[in-house]
């Protein structure tokens, strides 16, 4: 054999394992999966409390201011009232008794009725109220998604909702949206 011949032989079998080895790798990289499939997706929620002042008008009833504090009107009037009663009864000395009874008695049933008559005096006014309350609301923070690749079950969480596959490059699944930074 010539030594042509044996370059040939050589040159053949490299150019052989470069091509096979190629063939190979493009081989392993088509029967690869590209995508899996998304089993089930379930929704993750938080609570949000956001708190905010309800307002409202609403009556409000108190005792009036009072005009005379010690009821010297009341007082009086009973008084003059009860003298002249008691002035029309009886006579003599008699009649002057009855007077200052009848006075003293007047006195302070005045008293009584003008006392009566104050705390039943009431202003009714409108005030505004207000009080913090918190509104409770559901936000949405990402989605659990089960998903199947080559027979496996695997679990991620997504910040959007996926579609009915993920995308799987170099054997794993890519949870980042297209165009953002992983």
């Amino acid at each position: 054999m010539n030594t042509s011949m044996i370059k040939g032989f050589v040159l053949g079998g490299v150019a052989m394992v470069v091509l096979g080895a190629g063939a190979v790798t493009g081989w392993r990289s088509l029967t690869q999966p590209t995508a899996a499939e998304v089993v089930a997706v379930k929704e993750v929620t938080e609570t949000v409390v956001t708190p905010r002042e309800q307002c409202a008008d609403v009556q409000v009833r108190r005792q009036a201011p009072v005009q005379d504090e010690h009821r010297v009107a009341g007082t009086a009037v009973g008084a003059v009232a009860g003298g002249l009663l008691g002035h029309t009864v009886g006579g003599g000395t008699g009649k002057t008794l009855a007077t200052v009874a009848g006075a003293a008695a007047g006195g302070y049933a005045g008293n009584q009725v003008q006392k009566n008559l104050q705390q039943h005096d009431v202003v009714t006014t409108t005030e505004r109220r207000c009080k913090t309350v918190s509104e409770k609301s559901q936000r949405t923070v990402g989605y659990d998604v089960t998903y199947r690749l080559e027979g496996q079950q695997g679990v991620v969480r997504m910040t959007s909702r996926p579609g009915p596959t993920l995308p799987v490059k170099d054997g794993r699944v890519v949870t980042a949206a297209p165009g953002s930074a992983s």
